[in-house]
């Protein structure tokens, strides 16, 4: 039996593997996830906005002298009545400015001839506010308003230390959590959603083949099942682990080597918790960051993490997709049942990007003892650092789980590869599990 299996995950694995598209993806998509996260930044960082001019009406005669030209806009003060302020198509803009601004929220009108730009309402918004901030504050007439008001400002950086059984006072950033926790759900999502059609689409182009006929004379159908998931299985394993391997050495070797000395002597001592976040010359939030990234130990977890619920997920959904597979003709006959199968996983998805607000609720946990939902939400989890006695049980529950689904889509499997011409219902596939 061991040897069938065998056989079919080398002929499932080595078929995939040495295909370019597989070195492509494998080699492409980290740079590809790189380029969606860092192009918005780079776009920003060097896109020059279009200079706007803003033709500013103010009968209030009090915030026209206070506008400041900037951010894309330059403020023109003008003497003409709004009709005759519209029929100028040199400027892109009126600002009318009610004489009642100091006590009317809606004393500022913004008329524009084509499209107007958000960033722009938000400069002559923010602008206004403040002039009107400062002159309510004048009122009160009171002396050095101005040194009154540097005095009062405060700006707190708030460190968090998470303490647990397992280790010592450790610090962590929630946002660098929130964003890991994503990032991890969403590729447990794609490559449970695209090695698991896999797994079904090979299985149908196989039996329109009539090669499924062929094998079963050799090997008993549970077993080509687990074989084709087996291999299939450890092609996105073999995917994962080169990712992995690439982020971890660019962690040791290549963040220690580009980050500049002063910076990387003040994570030291972050991590030694020895910094003095008063003095420090960097920010509190980026030394967070770049503490954990460069903490190799840490990232390594990470990834067994990954690992463990990316083969116990795919396992899962791939013995779904593999019944599936089984007990249709074509891919449009699989695409209304496959249903059954995305809305877990979506909904794990979906689910995990509200309990990123509170890791620890009874919801978050709840869902991540769910086989159906576990793969997505406990990754979302885990860099939040849950406890692991919840880790190691939800991990035990998905593979036994996984056992169960296997046995269920085997008895399924069994009786769909030799049925042809029909679309099933649900109905019937679930009669196909009694069959002797």
């Amino acid at each position: 039996m061991n040897s069938n299996i065998g056989i079919v995950i080398k002929r499932e694995y080595l078929e995939r593997v040495s295909k370019k598209s597989f070195i492509f993806t494998t080699i492409l998509m980290p740079l590809f996830m790189a380029a969606i996260m860092i192009a918005p930044a780079l776009i920003t960082m060097f896109s020059t906005p279009e200079l706007k001019h803003i033709a500013v009406i103010d009968n209030s005669g009090i915030i026209a002298p206070t506008l400041k030209n900037g951010d894309g806009v330059e403020f023109i003060s003008i003497t003409d009545s709004i009709e005759v302020a519209k029929a100028n198509d040199s400027i892109d803009g009126i600002l009318l400015i009610n004489s009642d601004i100091l006590t009317s929220q809606t004393g500022a009108t913004l008329y524009t001839h084509d499209a107007s730009s958000m960033l722009i309402e938000q400069n002559i918004t923010s602008q206004i506010e403040n002039t009107i901030k400062n002159i309510r504050l004048k009122n009160y007439d009171l002396e050095n308003l101005d040194q009154i008001i540097n005095d009062i400002n405060a700006d707190i950086t708030l460190t968090t230390y998470r303490i647990n059984e397992e280790a010592e006072d450790s610090s962590s950033s929630s946002t660098l959590s929130y964003i890991i926790g994503m990032i991890m759900s969403l590729l447990l999502y794609m490559f449970l959603l695209l090695y698991g059609q896999l797994v079904m689409t090979s299985i149908i182009e196989e039996k329109n083949n009539r090669v499924l006929e062929i094998m079963v004379s050799s090997i008993k159908p549970g077993q080509l099942m687990m074989g084709k998931i087996l291999g299939i299985g450890a092609v996105a394993l073999t995917q994962v682990l080169i990712w992995g391997l690439i982020i971890v050495s660019m962690s040791a070797y290549v963040l220690p080597s580009i980050i500049p000395a002063e910076i990387m002597g003040e994570v030291n001592a972050f991590n030694a918790g020895s910094l003095n976040a008063a003095t420090a010359s960097n920010d509190i939030e980026m030394l967070q960051a770049l503490s954990v990234i460069s903490n190799v130990s840490y990232v390594v977890s990470l990834f067994v993490y990954l690992i463990l619920f990316l083969l116990g997920g795919f396992l899962f959904y791939a013995a779904m997709n593999a019944a599936i597979g089984s007990a249709v003709d074509n891919v449009q006959d699989a695409s209304q049942l496959q249903s059954v199968v995305m809305i877990p996983i979506i909904l794990g998805l979906v689910m995990s990007m509200s309990i990123i607000n509170d890791p620890n609720s009874t919801i978050a946990t709840t869902l991540s003892m769910i086989p159906f939902t576990a793969p997505m939400t406990m990754m979302t989890r885990i860099p939040f650092g849950i406890p692991t006695w919840e880790i190691i049980t939800s991990l035990v529950i998905l593979y036994i789980s996984f056992i169960g689904m296997v046995w269920l889509s085997a008895k399924i499997y069994r009786v769909g590869i030799f049925m042809y011409g029909k679309k099933p219902s649900i109905k019937e596939i679930l009669r196909w599990i009694n069959y002797k």
